[in-house]
């Protein structure tokens, strides 16, 4: 089964609610990464955390500082903005993933190459306590441990030592 259900438009104002199966019964605090190395990407930053904030079932508790970073890519390309996000959500993970994907293609997002250039990025670093391997979904984050700046965002916000 996979971690995606139906979402429910309301099609006179296009507000998306989640529906019963996507709701958790609890909120869960998770860290998002986020990042950009394309065109204004303070600007692509900002207006990600602003859909987030925006987003049905999505709380921003709290931002870490924003760091520029070289890329972890074979492939050439600019530097970084990147930084870490604390959130409370009554999303399911499946469909917080959506939603985080529905923001990535708002703001331009091209998946394509793996580690090319990107306006915005944004991954599930933790959920909760939660561990989850799925097709669609790893949590934690596979590569928490290689990226300096996750880890420095993390640590910012206390989540890490």
């Amino acid at each position: 089964m996979s971690v995606f259900d139906v979402t429910v438009t309301d099609g006179r104002n296009g507000h998306r609610y989640p529906n019963r199966n996507q709701v958790a019964n609890t909120m869960t605090i998770c860290c998002i990464g986020i990042g950009s190395n394309l065109g204004d990407r303070r600007g692509y930053i900002d207006k990600a955390i602003r859909m987030l904030k925006a987003a049905k079932g999505i709380k921003v508790k709290r931002v870490s500082s924003i760091y520029e970073t070289d890329p972890v890519s074979a492939i050439p390309q600019g530097k970084y903005l990147n930084g870490v996000l604390e959130i409370d959500t009554g999303l399911k993970p499946g469909p917080l993933l959506k939603e985080l994907n529905r923001i990535e293609k708002s703001l331009g997002r091209k998946r394509g190459v793996k580690d090319s250039p990107r306006t915005i990025d944004l991954d599930i670093l933790y959920y909760g306590d939660k561990v989850i391997n799925s097709r669609e979904l790893v949590v934690p984050h596979p590569r928490i441990d290689e990226r300096e700046f996750v880890l420095r965002g993390l640590r910012e916000l206390g989540k890490v030592s």
